[in-house]
């Protein structure tokens, strides 16, 4: 039964990657879990997250673990080449430092201007954050991006994606997206992003994406508060992301005119 279950999982992911394509007028929106650029064989290689990267040649995309953990924080991505071979950029932290990211979130993006920066601390017993962005895309649209990385206490994961919904409390019409690793497991009543219900409603599935050779867990997720906003959530599953990092990253397409 369990393994039955987890083949109709992965199987789901992987048919949701073959058969969606972004069509006119959509963003590629991404997130994932770099795993400190540590592969499934040991190695670290930058290079090869760059590349996973750009195989999903997003618009705008949500890493995690961009940092150094111990420390001095110290960033670990080529972000030149990044801009140079992608286009993509970070959106800029409010105090500059050898870090790519705050607590290990960042947000890169190729459209739009940033307007606002929010790095909010998340409780719980680990040190935990998210970063929340507001992106421009045109006079008229924009999106706002709440990068985050939850914990690994399923207490702390409630608290966390409570006071993510506090925050929306300021502004729930604009259209929002959580990215990151959420570090749930769990579905039904007992999943702790049921916390989430206030402001974005039921959560729609997400693909597995972790552990990345034989993935099962949805641990990685996209979570609009809008119905329509996005299209199926997807899991990259290529030979490249299956050992570049211990998960896979995930991606979908938000529509232009759903903004």
């Amino acid at each position: 039964m369990i393994l039955s279950a987890i083949h109709a999982i992965r199987s789901r992911g992987r048919q949701q990657y073959s058969q969606v394509e972004a069509p006119d007028g959509a963003l590629v929106i991404a997130s994932y879990n770099i795993h400190k650029c540590v592969g499934t064989d040991g190695k670290r290689d930058p290079g090869r997250i760059v590349d996973v990267i750009g195989e999903i040649n997003p618009d705008i995309i949500a890493l995690q673990e961009v940092d150094t953990r111990f420390g001095e924080r110290k960033g670990l991505l080529n972000l030149d080449r990044l801009e140079r071979e992608y286009g993509l950029v970070p959106v800029p932290l409010s105090k500059p430092s050898a870090a790519h990211g705050w607590h290990g979130n960042i947000v890169l993006y190729r459209k739009g201007l940033v307007s606002h920066v929010h790095e909010l601390t998340l409780p719980g017993l680990e040190p935990r954050g998210a970063l929340i962005t507001e992106i421009d895309l045109d006079e008229q649209r924009g999106v706002r991006i709440i990068a985050a990385h939850f914990g690994l206490l399923r207490r702390s994961r409630e608290q966390q994606a409570r006071a993510i919904v506090d925050l929306m409390r300021r502004d729930r019409q604009r259209p929002t997206l959580v990215l990151g690793d959420l570090n749930e497991w769990r579905v039904g009543v007992k999943s702790a992003l049921n916390s989430f219900s206030p402001a974005f409603g039921p959560l729609q599935p997400s693909a597995a994406s972790f552990p990345s050779r034989l993935p099962f867990l949805a641990l990685d997720r996209i979570i609009p508060n809008q119905p329509g906003l996005i299209s199926a959530v997807l899991a990259h599953e290529t030979p490249l992301s299956r050992v570049a990092s211990d998960h896979l990253p995930i991606r979908t397409t938000l529509s232009y005119d759903a903004l």
